[in-house]
């Protein structure tokens, strides 16, 4: 059986500013010990363009009235706002035997399972983390076949979940979105994780009418699943 170290403690955070859910993230990080409990918080946050590490100022097409804010996780520019399901697992990466690479493996899993509960067949793309579904077919099982790299990388290709992350002293932070039934038209302004042209979809627009609470409820199963796996 795992040790009572090992039970992710999860925090609702509900509707929340971006900025005030990342300094808390950094404040937790900066403050954990060996005996804290790992987390996993969960929310959604108002309209928000999300710069990372390595975000440049020109994949910002039109930010307009919605704010840039400019992060420390990796990766390039996002859009976060209402209708998305946000989670982010805070997890002491020592403890848990994980490395970085093995990790992010598992977030992508997570979603693909929280997909498939909805008969969505959620893919990888080879060096673009995150999670894309197949735009004519969401329910296709087939093996993506496409280029490494180049403008027909993501062709057919909706991008449904974002994935960015940072680690600090061995624990993680930041974490993962899916898009549940929101407004994509801020997609439109950006280059989507630096890719320009890449598409953007949501549940609701491949036909899947749930709401962001019940995404959440199987993101977390399937993360404290995942993220459990090694311990026991």
């Amino acid at each position: 059986m795992p040790d009572d170290r090992s039970i992710l403690e999860v925090r609702d955070w509900g509707v929340i500013d971006y900025q005030t859910t990342f300094d808390a993230m950094q404040a937790f990080t900066a403050q954990r010990t060996s005996g804290m409990l790992d987390a996993l918080w969960i929310c959604e946050h108002p309209a928000v363009f999300t710069q990372g590490l390595a975000g440049k100022s020109d994949h910002v097409l039109d930010a307009g009235n919605i704010p840039v804010v400019a992060s420390n996780r990796g990766g390039q520019v996002t859009y976060h706002g209402p209708g998305q399901a946000v989670a982010y697992p805070l997890l002491d990466l020592k403890r848990s035997g994980f490395f970085v690479k093995e990790y992010v493996y598992r977030l992508e899993e997570a979603v693909i399972r929280t997909l498939s509960e909805f008969d969505v067949v959620g893919h990888r793309v080879r060096g673009a983390p995150g999670i894309y579904v197949r735009l004519a077919n969401p329910l296709d099982h087939a093996r993506l076949d496409i280029p490494a790299q180049g403008r027909d990388q993501f062709a057919g290709l909706g991008k449904i979940s974002a994935l960015g992350i940072k680690v600090s002293r061995h624990c993680t932070y930041h974490g993962l979105s899916l898009n549940v039934a929101m407004d994509l038209s801020p997609f439109d302004r950006i280059n989507p994780c630096g890719y320009i042209g890449l598409q953007t979809v949501d549940l609701y627009t491949i036909g899947v009418h749930v709401t962001v609470a019940q995404v959440h409820a199987l993101l977390h199963q399937h993360l404290e699943a995942l993220l459990q796996a090694s311990r026991a």
